[in-house]
């Protein structure tokens, strides 16, 4: 019962035919089909569901929405009543509202951003298909990712106000929608603040993170690669397309992912990630990464921060 996993995201882009042929052509992503209002709907050749990205034309980047999938659609009107009982308000979408997806659930995190939950969407299959299937399909465009991963957003933090919606964030998840913390970052005397938050619905490390911030906003998409060859293939792939770089080949301590981070034409921050790291379970303890690591955490290759990572974001 309950939430799956992340069913799409729907992100702002400037100029959406530049956007199309990088999500294609540097992701590997495919276009399934465009909408009345210039919408852009792509999925990834291991994913099954009609779309996994939304590209929706506009004059600033940044994220509109993240859906994520529930198993049963009567999860729905249990999570409503869950959502409500926390204290946030919520609205239910009619089927359709979305093309190819059912009734969606609409609700507002603590951080401000838009969340939504529904259960059903088109399935249209992978493209090695589910039967007698090849490991993986002919014709793979640009890095071939598998799947859309996971988002990490930014949350509004200050402490002097007593304002922290990692935190908040983090309670709503484990309390109205049943996720479990992988890891954190604490900060503070005492390591009182929590500054990053890491939860899963899975066996993942993460299926959605947050990290304080000045705003709240969009910090990165992720896209899921089978290994470090990948990685470093996917980076050739991007230098070729004179792509904005903004974190070379590299591991993250939490997570144990291996990544690279890099920008949309709109400036919207994308990773290709790789690695399970480890197995997620309820019963594993919390990983907890101190003030003084947390440039291991992040980089654990260099221990060294980039400003630019935590302060550039849409």
């Amino acid at each position: 019962m309950g939430v799956m996993r992340i069913g799409h995201i729907s992100i702002r882009v400037m100029d959406i035919e530049a956007a199309v042929k990088h999500y294609e052509n540097v992701i590997g992503m495919k276009t399934t089909h465009r909408d009345e209002q210039g919408n852009v709907y792509l999925k990834c050749w291991d994913e099954w569901d009609r779309y996994s990205v939304i590209l929706a034309p506009s004059d600033h980047a940044g994220m509109n929405h993240v859906a994520y999938k529930v198993e049963r659609d009567a999860d729905l009107d249990e999570l409503k009543a869950r959502i409500e009982g926390y204290g946030i308000g919520t609205a239910m979408l009619a089927a359709e509202a979305l093309p190819f997806v059912g009734r969606v659930l609409q609700f507002y995190l603590p951080s401000g951003h838009e969340m939504r939950l529904y259960a059903e969407k088109e399935c249209v299959g992978t493209e090695v298909g589910s039967t007698n299937p090849d490991p993986w399909p002919d014709g793979l465009r640009g890095a071939g990712a598998h799947w859309l991963d996971h988002c990490l957003l930014m949350c509004e933090m200050n402490p002097e106000k007593g304002v922290n919606t990692v935190a908040e964030n983090t309670r709503f998840f484990i309390e109205a929608l049943d996720f479990f913390q992988t890891e954190q970052v604490t900060v503070g005397p005492g390591g009182a603040i929590q500054l990053a938050s890491f939860l899963s619905r899975s066996s993942k490390p993460h299926d959605i993170a947050f990290v304080g911030g000045e705003r709240p906003g969009l910090h990165h998409l992720s896209f899921f690669l089978d290994s470090w060859h990948d990685i470093l293939k996917a980076g050739d792939i991007m230098a070729k397309n004179r792509v904005r770089i903004d974190v070379s080949p590299t591991r993250h301590g939490i997570t144990r992912g291996e990544t690279i981070y890099f920008f949309d034409p709109s400036g919207n921050r994308n990773e290709t990630f790789a690695g399970l790291g480890y197995q997620a379970q309820r019963d594993k303890p919390v990983i907890t990464w101190t003030e003084d690591q947390v440039g291991r955490g992040i980089f654990y290759h260099t221990g060294e921060m980039s400003e630019s990572f935590t302060t550039v974001y849409t």
